[in-house]
């Protein structure tokens, strides 16, 4: 009870963030009343470290590089082209958008997609003079599609990444299987995003009205380095795995390469760049596993394993079914990371083995990447998602937000989770 009690407090804390505490700091301070009370001790900060090391440093290298690409100005580059693509249609332009919110998750993680994206959005709604309502749901589509479309590359979600470590699950193995299922996920967020508000969508807009794409870029070096880098990071994900080589020294790397070009560019501040990284990151996932393994002491972790394990012994689709909608609703009430470690951990010493196991590991990154979506309090990202949307105008409360989360999360769930079924059923 002390271990429960200490994570739904710890959890708490991170949602809600008294007096500027921060969610590193919140974190910290279970972390510490963990260790303290007993439920955690000093010998396991070790085993730990070596679970969220490689993944917290690799999602910190890949916010400073979509921070550097953002203020060269890809990304707004980028926006203004897919509006241009729009032709002028509402509904075009929303595909175009979820489109480009997928791309940017995959290959710079939700995070960051949803720092960047949101205020480049609201500034497009500007420049096409929508409704607050239309606005909202040009808003949603980064929001919503930044998590939920965050499954295809273990780079694409901190979550996906700590998944991978703990079951040694290779950068190409984990594509293999996630990449259909992501453009099913892809679909599916489109096609509930129109069912539900493409009303909301003007059904011509001024294409004259948007300012040239070349126009917003701010450092044509920078620029071309990002596209350099890109597929440098693809490949080297891919041939690192053989090499023995962390995930976390790859993006490093190609950050670095960016950030000695952006170092030579008078219109783009490095300095602001490396303040704006969110270090505080690996600080916040090992507080938070030290917190959720104090369950593990309790038992609590050792009952869930044996309840999937149960599922598990009835076959893929109970396997997928069981540890994903399990894990959604875990990560619309606690917060997805969490949720997720629970999973590991109980994946972990279930005693599991073989496509059982591996059904049951992808279910769970499945119900970690959508399933927080249902609730404000679901994911970091959906918290500064309504962060970034309070300080340019636009307040979305709670309700309407549970109203959008409803809507949407149930069925693109429940499309993931179908697509990976039949991706593991069919092989």
């Amino acid at each position: 009870m002390l271990a429960v009690l200490i994570v739904l407090g710890t959890v708490a804390l991170v949602v809600w963030q008294p007096r500027g505490l921060g969610a590193a700091r919140a974190a910290t301070l279970g972390a510490v009343v963990a260790l303290v009370a007993g439920v955690v001790h000093l010998s396991d900060l070790p085993t730990l470290w070596g679970a969220t090391w490689n993944a917290t440093l690799t999602l910190v290298g890949l916010i400073v590089l979509s921070l550097l690409l953002d203020a060269a100005g890809l990304f707004r580059w980028a926006a203004l082209h897919v509006a241009r693509w729009g032709g002028g249609s509402g509904r075009r332009l929303l595909a175009l958008l979820v489109g480009l919110c997928a791309v940017v998750a995959a290959l710079f993680a939700n995070d960051g997609g949803v720092l960047i994206l949101t205020p480049i959005v609201l500034e497009l709604a500007l420049a096409l003079g929508v409704s607050r309502a239309a606005t909202l749901t040009l808003a949603l589509a980064v929001g919503f599609v930044v998590d939920a479309a965050s499954l295809p590359l273990t780079i694409s979600n901190l979550t996906n990444i700590i998944a991978a470590d703990a079951f040694g699950l290779g950068f190409g193995g984990y594509a293999g299987v996630m990449l259909p299922v992501n453009l099913v996920v892809v679909a599916a967020c489109l096609g509930t995003l129109l069912l539900f508000y493409g009303r909301t969508l003007p059904r011509r807009y001024d294409v004259g009205a948007l300012p040239s794409p070349q126009g917003a870029v701010r450092s044509w070096g920078v620029f071309r380095a990002g596209w350099l880098v890109t597929p440098l990071l693809l490949a080297g994900a891919f041939l690192a795995e053989g090499a023995g080589v962390p995930l976390s020294a790859v993006v490093g790397a190609c950050a670095l390469l960016v950030w000695a070009v952006a170092a030579r560019s008078a219109h783009v501040g490095t300095r602001a760049v490396l303040r704006a990284a969110p270090w505080n990151v690996v600080a916040f996932s090992l507080a938070m596993y030290t917190v959720v393994y104090g369950l593990r002491g309790a038992g609590l972790t050792g009952a869930y394993g044996a309840w999937l394990a149960g599922w598990a012994a009835h076959g893929t689709g109970a396997a997928v079914f069981a540890s994903g909608l399990s894990v959604a609703g875990l990560s619309a009430g606690l917060n997805n990371l969490p949720a997720l470690l629970t999973a590991i951990l109980g994946i972990q010493g279930s005693g599991v083995s073989g496509a059982a196991r591996e059904a049951l590991v992808f279910g769970a990154v499945v119900g970690a990447d959508i399933g927080p979506k249902l609730t404000p309090i679901g994911s970091l990202a959906t918290l500064l998602w309504l962060h970034v949307l309070r300080g340019r105008g636009l307040e979305v409360g709670w309700g309407e937000y549970l109203r959008a989360g409803l809507r949407l999360t149930p069925p693109v769930l429940l499309a993931g989770l179908l697509a990976l079924w039949a991706r593991l059923h069919l092989g």
